[in-house]
């Protein structure tokens, strides 16, 4: 097929590098030309703006977006929308919120062109191991696309689905990103207790190794954690900041409008949250409580 490719970052670039190996035709765009430029050495068309990208598909297109979940998306969509003609399919395989998702199917909807939310995952590995394609949209477009898909995942039966309609790859993906929160927030904590058990001098990356084979925790995350601790066990030069991308925050919210407890989930976000404050005032008023109820001294800056 000979797909458009709009945002040529370490996913989208990617993404149309194991396109290309599948035999399939890329036509990329991205402002920065440098990141054009990087993907025109790997056998792929690159144009200098939308219009052009556009404008280069032959129809009905197909136009796969790899850009930042919110404005930047949605003024993507605006500026394709009046680009598109009927019957060409937009594809967003960012992390979108699905609400939004929702939204803009509908909107393409009136104009006669489809809208497939693809959640992604794989990361800066998906090039040699393959993606996780969480699909949404209605049968046809999906059906259509069926040979993009069947390249970017790990194998043509394995890895990618169809999972509903519009909204709900995005809704999936969104769930798996918070599961994947709480995964993280478990390994970091067992392997925290494991380094602050002195006595014991506990080789980090040997722990891992011998987990990752015949262990019930054994998992790919466990294999990049293995990976993390062989390249620096101290972890030296890492600041404690655990950023977020959005999608464990909607994850939580979502659970609580359908009454779903999710506690781990939940925690695991707010570990985040608290990663980043470098100068806690409810700690401080935790010391000074302490302090009036107690008389317990309060350690000075």
């Amino acid at each position: 097929m000979k797909l458009g490719m709009i945002g040529l970052g370490r996913m989208g670039a990617n993404m149309a590098r194991r396109l290309i190996q599948g035999g399939h035709s890329i036509v990329g765009f991205d402002p920065d030309p440098d990141a054009r430029k990087a993907l025109e050495s790997d056998g792929a068309q690159t144009a200098d703006s939308l219009k052009a990208l556009v404008e280069s598909l032959p129809g009905p297109r197909n136009v796969w977006m790899m850009v930042p979940a919110g404005d930047i998306t949605e003024s993507t969509v605006g500026d394709l929308l009046a680009l598109l003609d009927a019957g060409d399919t937009l594809i967003d395989g960012g992390n979108s919120n699905y609400k939004d998702t929702v939204r803009r199917a509908k909107s393409l909807a009136e104009h006669d062109m489809h809208y497939v939310d693809c959640g992604t995952s794989g990361g800066v590995w998906g090039l040699a191991e393959g993606y996780s394609l969480m699909i949404g949209g209605e049968p046809a477009p999906v059906k259509a696309l069926r040979p993009v898909f069947e390249t970017l995942a790990p194998a043509t039966d394995q890895g990618w689905g169809h999972v509903g309609p519009p909204g709900a790859g995005h809704f999936t993906k969104m769930v798996h990103n918070g599961i994947e929160y709480g995964m993280m927030q478990a390994y970091a904590e067992g392997f925290a207790i494991l380094q602050h058990k002195q006595e014991f001098s506990l080789d980090l990356h040997q722990v891992a190794e011998i987990w990752r084979n015949g262990s019930v925790v054994r998992s790919w995350l466990l294999d990049l954690t293995a990976r993390a601790l062989d390249e620096n066990p101290a972890m030296d030069g890492i600041a404690p900041w655990v950023d977020d991308s959005g999608e464990g925050r909607w994850t939580v919210a979502e659970a609580i409008d359908l009454d779903v407890s999710a506690p781990v989930i939940t925690l695991a976000l707010l570990e985040r949250l608290r990663s980043r404050d470098k100068d806690s005032y409810s700690d401080k008023l935790l010391a000074a409580m302490r302090n009036q109820f107690g008389g317990h001294a309060i350690k000075k800056e």
